[in-house]
């Protein structure tokens, strides 16, 4: 059986007064997910805004898949599975 999916993914940046804000939206045609991330520069660092972007994308994308991760092991769940330190170790890997 052959499967294809095409999900979008926007990620968004803000910075002010030496923070940045991430959010990314992950959009699969039949629900949306947002991860969010911040990042505080430190009064006296250097402003390089690449590395706030950088950090706070990367803490918005790790919360993302963790939103991912967590709604797979409901599905997992719903779909007749047992949580996953009771499963066999065969089935989809978590």
């Amino acid at each position: 059986m052959s499967h294809t999916a095409e999900w979008k993914v926007r990620l968004h940046l803000c910075e002010d007064d030496g923070s940045t804000k991430a959010r990314v939206v992950l959009d699969t045609g039949t629900t949306a997910l947002t991860g969010r991330g911040t990042a505080h520069r430190h009064p006296a660092d250097t402003n390089v805004p690449e590395i706030g972007d950088e950090l706070a994308a990367g803490r918005a994308m790790h919360d993302l898949a963790h939103q991912l991760l967590n709604a797979a092991g409901r599905d997992i769940q719903g779909m007749g599975a047992g949580p996953a330190s009771t499963r066999q170790s065969a089935g989809w890997p978590m």
